[in-house]
């Protein structure tokens, strides 16, 4: 794929980084992520993917805007109140570079449908808010064999990982979440409160690794998770262990089986 006039000046700035340059950016254009989700994580993923160029994104989202989401949602503003988040994301980001594709799924995902929905991308970024819809995205991620970046966020926390569970050495995000936990520990932001910026650091870490993935730059986060305190201004890196008893990757067999469960996005 030879780069047009326009592109290399649009792409300057990646295209003279060493670790980039002409390649790394038409792997960029070349690439296929799907985005779950379309809110507080999703946004500003999907802003700097589109902006970098990611040839084509989708964007799973069953949801429409409310007045509530435009504090921390900065893919939409006060006109698209009522309207559909998928809708109203491909064309901001359609406004912001031409050269992206968007495909939207207003969809809810299940066990029946996380395949066929995650088949044919590279790479899936997950900012989904609820562990049933990211256990399901994960089972799917690992039969198929596709990374995925997770995120995820609380009143003055984020947490981001890359999951490889399809690997013989990577744990998958199962390992780390063996089951949904108990109702009360699923409270959405609506009950928690959660600061806007908190959501914008850890959507745009997040876009960062997706794009470190897709060009194979630098050490993989896959096996260590970053941790990220806003209220102190403090980040760590722990390490993830692959679980010997995890029945989604552990076991090469079971990896490629769909456990029947109901599982929707929140």
């Amino acid at each position: 794929m030879e780069l047009s006039d326009q592109q290399l000046e649009r792409y300057a700035r990646h295209i003279i980084l060493h670790d980039v340059g002409g390649s790394g950016q038409r792997c960029l254009l070349a690439s296929r992520v799907l985005l779950i989700g379309a809110g507080g994580i999703g946004s500003p993923a999907a802003l700097y993917l589109a902006a970098a160029g990611v040839g084509h994104l989708g964007i799973l989202d069953d949801d429409r805007v409310s007045l509530s989401n435009l504090q921390r949602q900065i893919l939409y503003g006060t006109s698209d109140i009522g309207r559909s988040k998928g809708q109203a994301a491909a064309e901001r980001l359609g406004a912001i570079n031409p050269d992206v594709a968007v495909d939207v799924h207003e969809i809810r995902l299940d066990a029946g449908n996380a395949v066929s929905l995650l088949a044919g991308y590279d790479l899936i970024l997950d900012g989904s808010d609820n562990f049933t819809t990211r256990l399901a995205v994960n089972e799917a991620a690992v039969a198929l064999e596709i990374p995925l970046v997770s995120a995820a966020i609380g009143p003055f926390e984020g947490q981001l990982s890359v999951f490889k569970g399809y690997l013989p050495d990577r744990p998958c995000y199962q390992c780390l979440v063996p089951a949904p936990p108990a109702d009360e520990a699923q409270k959405s932001c609506a009950e928690t409160g959660v600061l806007g910026a908190v959501a914008g650091v850890m959507g745009s870490w997040a876009a960062l690794e997706a794009m470190r993935e897709l060009m194979n730059v630098g050490e993989s986060l896959a096996g260590r998770m970053i941790l990220f305190n806003a209220r102190d201004a403090i980040t760590r890196t722990v390490g993830l262990g692959k679980d010997p008893a995890c029945a989604i990757c552990s076991d090469p067999g079971m990896a490629h089986q769909s456990r029947p469960a109901s599982i929707s996005r929140g």
